[in-house]
């Protein structure tokens, strides 16, 4: 079974991590074991190791190799959701009173769990940009357990450097957790950066067709792997298991889908910037970008999330979201088509009012595969309509 990043490259575990033929039919392709129990011989006698569906499948756990295979760790875990994988990862870490340090522009979702729910039960935050390194460390407290880290950030594409909040925690003896999701274990390793955990929204790149929602906690940490493993069966927001297929399906084309993605993102961003109509492109892979040393040095390419302000303002962006023919007006990203989104009213909501509201005036991107001339004629034709 190919397992090892030092035999195997990328795409070659992304196809095989995990995923050996079929014993009892020979089956290329992992089956979908639709199945919700197993049969014993005799009590407690598991053929396989498997009981019940809830605690393991078999499909799972092929999905669950590849990811700790494709993020260079030992254990991965695979959720419902990303926001399940982010709870399970923040329960497993933290108790009330507790603190932990988020980033001041962190994905909506996260944002909502930090300040809705886990403030409820007794969890202190700080928002902090993570590109400061010594305000990283002053924001530590003696309280503080978890620096929470999303490089590239969702919807402004900041940039953390991975290795110095590593070297940080360490120094202050929190865990580093790097929510992955926008750049994928392609672009990005943050694991060999010397963070602790990996979370990722495998419903993004990861599944990279839009028709599967999932998460995935992946840990070289064997304690924080059993805690993340005992809340996982415990609470139940397993994938099913044709979730768990269509994820594996999606990592199979990941390496040559991020290439494309990239390429794409690459040329629309440098386009934008040269517009009239655009304030400020949001791009780690610009050289303008004060990240873009730190993303160079950390990252594989740049990806596929490009974010602008309009100068006309809020109105200007709610008119290109709704000019384009090619990008469609819906939440989420990483998939092979392209989405447009106005984040403050619509996955950033529940940031209004807060210290992480994002500016009004902001269009966010997930560019996808299509051909490259046509996605940046739509934007032109959409900014100048």
């Amino acid at each position: 079974m190919v397992h090892s990043a030092d035999e195997f490259g990328f795409a070659t575990r992304a196809i095989h991590a995990g995923q050996d033929a079929d014993p009892a039919s020979g089956s290329v392709i992992v089956p979908i074991h639709a199945t919700s129990t197993y049969a014993q011989d005799g009590v407690g006698g598991l053929r396989a190791g498997y009981e019940y569906s809830r605690t393991g499948n078999p499909t799972r756990t092929a999905l669950e190799e590849c990811l700790a295979s494709l993020e260079g760790g030992r254990y991965a875990r695979a959720f419902a959701s990303g926001m399940a994988a982010t709870d399970a990862v923040l329960r497993a870490l933290c108790r009330p009173g507790d603190h932990l340090v988020i980033p001041d522009d962190a994905y909506g979702g996260t944002f909502r769990l930090v300040d809705k729910v886990l403030t409820g039960w007794g969890i202190e935050y700080t928002p902090v940009r993570l590109s400061d390194v010594d305000g990283v460390r002053a924001a530590v407290r003696p309280n503080t357990r978890v620096i929470w880290c999303e490089t590239p950030t969702n919807p402004l594409l900041g940039i953390a450097d991975v290795a110095a909040l590593a070297d940080l925690s360490r120094d202050t003896g929190t865990t580093l957790v790097v929510d992955n999701t926008f750049a994928s274990p392609y672009l990005q390793a943050p694991l060999a950066l010397g963070a602790d955990v990996v979370v990722h929204s495998t419903t993004k790149y990861l599944g990279g067709h839009s028709d599967v929602v999932g998460g995935a906690v992946v840990t070289s940490d064997e304690e924080l792997a059993q805690q993340v493993a005992f809340l996982q069966n415990s609470a139940g927001a397993v994938p099913g298991p044709f979730d768990a297929w269509l994820t594996l399906r999606g990592l199979k084309t990941l390496a040559v889908r991020m290439e494309r993605h990239s390429d794409n993102a690459e040329r629309i961003a440098e386009t934008l910037s040269r517009h009239p109509a655009v304030r400020r492109v949001y791009y780690p892979g610009l050289p303008g970008h004060p990240g873009h040393e730190v993303a160079a040095k950390q990252m594989r390419r740049f990806g596929g999330m490009v974010s602008i302000s309009l100068a006309g303002g809020e109105e200007a962006a709610l008119r290109l979201c709704g000019r384009t023919r090619l990008f469609t007006l819906a939440e989420s990203l990483g998939g092979v088509e392209s989405l447009i989104e106005h984040p403050g009213r619509m996955t950033h909501a529940s940031t209004a009012g807060s210290l992480l509201a994002v500016p009004a005036d902001l269009v966010r991107l997930s560019v996808g595969i299509e051909d490259p001339d046509d996605l940046v004629a739509d934007l032109l034709g959409a900014l100048d309509g």
